[in-house]
């Protein structure tokens, strides 16, 4: 198995841009998948200049309804023809993000492409291939992160905190190694890392994806020390990046040490 990152806040390369999104290119034994395509067509180019054809994907899979998340949607259906792709029910609703100056500002999705006869809305657990499953509805046992307190969802003309039931997250199980796929883990990294034991009696080997904790500070290590001890003692193998944030990685890295990595764009993940 395989993973390159296409889009990341960070590049590691002067060649590859570089955006506050994310995007990921997956290559199992049998199947060539995409993980969310960044805010607009960056992705693609980063792609070309790797030397991936995105014309080959065989799935796409978008984590959650942000515009940093699912803006290249429409660029990706216009280079390739044929993949599905997969959201969780919702993810197409009115999502806004609470800034500082006070206004609510767009944070979802081009709402005109949630007809679009490609789209294949996942509301339970779903296998699309062998070793290949979507599941979301994680239960709140260890907190949400403190960044989804400025993240709103428009219900019926009123403003509500986002439940982010829209999220989803893919498990892949191939050689032994089973892989843990996250985009931003609004619903908490802790969680969504222990609901795959307690749902399927078994632990991810390795979790990709970002934490979302950049609005983190000092005044937060208790939360910050919380995440880091289980993710130490987990066994896992973590790389993250995107909403982690640069200062949260840091304090993390401390703890979890070698166990912890960075994953910029063009970064390739070899499991």
């Amino acid at each position: 198995m395989r993973v390159t990152v296409l889009v990341e806040n960070t590049s590691s390369s002067d060649e590859l841009g570089h955006q506050h999104g994310l995007s990921l290119f997956i290559e199992t034994a049998h199947k060539r998948l995409l993980f969310d395509m960044g805010s607009d067509d960056l992705f693609i180019k980063n792609a070309q200049k790797l030397g991936i054809d995105l014309g080959s994907v065989d799935a796409a899979i978008l984590s959650h309804g942000h515009w940093d998340h699912g803006g290249g949607i429409a660029s990706f259906f216009a280079l390739n023809d044929h993949a599905p792709l997969y959201v969780r029910g919702g993810a197409f609703g009115p999502y806004y993000s609470l800034r500082a100056d006070g206004a609510y500002h767009w944070a979802g999705l081009d709402h005109t492409l949630a007809s679009n006869d490609r789209i294949i809305v996942v509301e339970d657990d779903r296998s699309i291939g062998e070793g290949l499953l979507l599941f979301g509805s994680v239960a709140n046992h260890h907190g949400l992160p403190i960044g989804n307190n400025t993240l709103f969802e428009r219900v019926e003309g009123f403003w509500q905190v986002d439940r982010f039931d829209h999220e989803q997250y893919l498990l892949i199980e191939e050689d032994g190694k089973r892989v843990l796929i996250t985009g931003c883990s609004h619903r908490g990294i802790v969680n969504i890392v222990e609901a795959v034991s307690e749902r399927y009696g078994i632990s991810a080997d390795v979790v990709i994806g970002g934490f979302h904790l950049m609005d983190y500070t000092e005044d937060d290590a208790q939360a910050l020390d919380e995440i880091a001890a289980y993710l130490a003692a987990s066994a896992a193998t973590y790389y993250t990046g995107h909403c982690t944030g640069s200062e949260s990685y840091a304090y993390l890295k401390r703890t979890v040490g070698p166990a912890l990595g960075y994953a910029s764009g063009g970064t390739v993940l070899t499991i």
